[in-house]
Formats: structure tokens, C-alpha cells, sequence
């Protein structure tokens, strides 16, 4: 097994993306604040609002990144492996409270006149919907290769703020274009932004919870699974089988079928071939139970 296709190997391909995500973040929730301030853009505010948040929320991914890789102790059996999904639901509520609050804002400032936005916002806002489009394609495909619930659903996040950047940047154009007559359409940017983060934190929030709740891993994985056991000598059957999924890693329950007249030392030998044989396949696989039935029982 390489070891990009190793539990380690897999952490730490979540953790490169997740310190790539924080640093981009920085970089541009710090531009747009002083651009949305300079530039009398309260929608450009917003949008480095939802920046900086995703700083603090990766922040809580690494953190989890670091506890889930710590081994099993007397308290903790199973891990700790859990920790990156009450990440992934804790940057959901902070999606979720910003989203309102931003809204509240924006509905506040409608009809409020202000300073006309510099030609120059437009091209932050720009830069910006790249740059975030960019970073969701990118995390997109680190999610899905390591099977972390929080790096997709931070990867959709970054989907979410292009089309922030895209609402604000429509916004500034239409007043640079429309004139004074069309300074309510920075706000309404702002309201579009609000909704989209609102919208990116619900659906973080019913994946991850999903997750916490136990349900049943993909079914290319419980498949694969399946096809493996049974390729195992003296396996004549499968009845029972649970995947979980539990951070970047899963638990397999699976009850096999053998033959009934053997010895429980040889369906012992048989239920650890079993075992050994699912673990060497799938790294992602943190442990297999193995429970023998009688074939025809």
C-alpha cells in the first residue's frame, strides 16, 4: 500500500488542503475588509466576513484533523475518529448564525445612502470568484479521494463564496454602470451572500449529522466489501454487513456464513483471513468484526 493510499497518507492530504484553504482566506477576507471599507462596499464587507469565518472554521477542521489521528484509549475504544464530524456540523452552525446576521445587516442598510464603490472593488470581487472557484475544484477532488466529510463540505463552501463573489460583483457593476440610482444594489449582493451561506451551512449540517448518526457508508464501498469476503476461502456466504462512517475512516460489522461442521478454530482462522484480507484492501477500513453464522442456518 503507498503511502498516499495509507490512513497517515490520507490525514495528511486532508491537512494540506485544509492549511492551503486558511491561507488563501486570510489573504482575501483581509483585502475585501479594507476594500469593502475604503471602497464604500458593505457587500464586499460581507463577503470578507464569510472569508474570515472560513478561517476560524478551518481552524476547527485541523484541530480535528489532529485529535481524529490519536489512538484508541480506555475512554475512547473506538478512536477519536468522530472529531471531524463534529467539525464539519460545528462550521455548519457558524455558516448558519453569520448568514443571518450578515442578512440582517444588509436589510438594514437598504435605502441608506453611502459612498459610491471605486472601480477597483470590482476587480477584488473578481479576483475573488477565481480564486474560490479555483479552491472548490481543487478541495473538491482531495475530498473525494480521501472520503473527508469536512474537506467537501468545506470545498462546497468555497463553491458558496464564488457565488458570493459572483452576487457582489454583478452588484458593482450594476452601480458602476446604473450610476447613484442603483446604489441598493450593493446591499442587495449582500442578501444574495447572506442566502448562499445560509443555504452551504444547511446542507453541511444535515451531511454531517447524517454522518454522527451512523448511516450506512456508500454503496461502491459496502459492495466492495462484500465481493472481497466472499472471495475468501471458506466463506460460504454473507448475512450481516454494517459499514459506518467515522471521520475519514469506517467500522465494518459483517456477519459471515461457513461451513457448520468445522471446528471454532477453523471458522476463527477463517473470520481473521476475512478481516485482514478487507483491512489490506481499504485503507480507510479502521477495524472489522466478524461474527460467524452457520451456512444454511
Amino acid at each position: 500500500m503507498s503511502d498516499a493510499n495509507s490512513a497517515a497518507g490520507l490525514y495528511r492530504q486532508v491537512t494540506h488542503a485544509a492549511v492551503l484553504g486558511l491561507v488563501v482566506n486570510l489573504a482575501l477576507g483581509v483585502v475585501k475588509l479594507a476594500g469593502g471599507i475604503v471602497g464604500h462596499s458593505f457587500a464586499l464587507v460581507a463577503d470578507s466576513v464569510n472569508s474570515l469565518g472560513d478561517v476560524g472554521c478551518t481552524l476547527a477542521v485541523l484541530w480535528a484533523m489532529r485529535v481524529a489521528q490519536q489512538p484508541p484509549d480506555d475512554e475512547h475504544p473506538y478512536g477519536h475518529t468522530r472529531a471531524e464530524g463534529i467539525a464539519a456540523s460545528s462550521v455548519a452552525l457558524l455558516l448558519v448564525v453569520s448568514a443571518v446576521l450578515l442578512g440582517w445587516e444588509a436589510v438594514r442598510r437598504l435605502g441608506v445612502q453611502h459612498g459610491y464603490p471605486p472601480m477597483w472593488t470590482l476587480w477584488i470581487a473578481g479576483a475573488n470568484l477565481v480564486i474560490k472557484e479555483s479552491l472548490y475544484h481543487y478541495k473538491v477532488q482531495v475530498g473525494r479521494r480521501t472520503g473527508s466529510a469536512a474537506i467537501i463540505a468545506n470545498a462546497w463552501d468555497h463553491r458558496a463564496d464564488a457565488l458570493c463573489a459572483l452576487a457582489v460583483l454583478v452588484g458593482l457593476a450594476a452601480i458602476r454602470l446604473g450610476g447613484a440610482g442603483w446604489i441598493w444594489a450593493d446591499e442587495a449582493a449582500s442578501l444574495v451572500v447572506s442566502v448562499v451561506i445560509a443555504a452551504s451551512g444547511v446542507h453541511l449540517f444535515r451531511a454531517s449529522a447524517s454522518e454522527l448518526m451512523d448511516v450506512q457508508a456508500p454503496p461502491d464501498l459496502v459492495d466492495d466489501i462484500r465481493r472481497q469476503a466472499l472471495a475468501t476461502p471458506g466463506v460460504l456466504g454473507v448475512d450481516t454487513l454494517w459499514v459506518r462512517k467515522s471521520g475519514l475512516e469506517f467500522f465494518a460489522d459483517i456477519h459471515i456464513e461457513v461451513d457448520p461442521q468445522m471446528t471454532v478454530a477453523q471458522g476463527h482462522e477463517i473470520g481473521h483471513r476475512v478481516k485482514d484480507a478487507l483491512i489490506a484492501r481499504h485503507a480507510s477500513l479502521r477495524d472489522v468484526l466478524v461474527h460467524l453464522e452457520p451456512f444454511g442456518g
